[in-house]
């Protein structure tokens, strides 16, 4: 983590205990072992990552935001995400739908797209940096994706990627190696907007790391798949 990183998360993490004294703090800087007793616990739990895409941040490229998420007894009820840049902002609270506003504009309640096929689908990723034994795997599927697809996009903050799922700036969107402090706002964000998110076996998607995957149909994210196993073609 950065000196930005450590700061922001400092200044995050002062405002909830300050707030809400009787909550706990999932943070970055933690170590596995006391997440995983945190996210076990139950009770209000939130997931906090005030800089998302540090190394976008630390070269002056646009692309991070600030993600905060809540959950309950280990489900996310509630989720936002602000692109301090562009000074859009996301939110999302389970049951009552997702939300967009950027700078002078109204509120808009958000839906995710359903293209008919992957053909028509702009797809998100990212990179497995902090897991490279993952790499070799991750590349056959780029490919058949790539091949399969109206095309892939990478912008290094998983907070925007799913916010731009469920605004219909992607249609899909998967990654192999990614923190609960990375997804957790994002996927109710998603999920309130009609989306479907899932780890990429299929299994439900819980507080822990692993793969993400999501998209505007359960039939789309097949296809997502489907393309993965396919690899390169003949």
């Amino acid at each position: 983590m950065s000196a930005a990183d450590l700061a922001a998360q400092a200044a995050a993490l002062a405002v909830i205990r300050n707030r809400h004294p009787d909550h706990t703090a999932l943070a970055e800087e933690m170590d596995a072992e006391e997440r995983a007793r945190l996210i076990e616990r139950g009770g209000p739990l939130w997931i906090v990552d005030p800089l998302d895409g540090t190394t976008n941040f630390l070269h002056g490229h646009p692309m991070f935001a600030a993600s905060v998420g809540l959950a309950v007894d280990g489900v996310v009820v509630v989720g936002a995400v602000e692109q301090a840049v562009t000074r859009e902002v996301w939110w999302a609270c389970r049951g009552r739908g997702a939300w967009w506003q950027g700078p002078g504009e109204a509120v808009r309640k958000l839906r995710v797209t359903k293209p008919a096929s992957l053909e028509r689908a702009l797809v998100g990723t990212g990179f497995p940096f902090k897991a490279l034994d993952l790499l070799p795997g991750y590349l056959i599927q780029f490919d058949g994706v790539l091949r399969r697809s109206a095309g892939i996009r990478r912008t290094g903050s998983a907070a925007l990627d799913l916010c731009y799922l469920a605004c219909g700036r992607l249609d899909a969107f998967w990654e192999l190696h990614l923190s609960p402090w990375d997804f957790a706002a994002g996927t109710i964000i998603v999920q309130e907007a009609d989306g479907v998110m899932e780890r990429l076996d299929g299994s439900p998607l819980t507080l822990s790391e692993g793969t993400v995957a999501g998209a505007g149909s359960p039939q789309l994210l097949h296809a997502l798949r489907d393309a993965m196993k396919e690899g390169p073609e003949a």
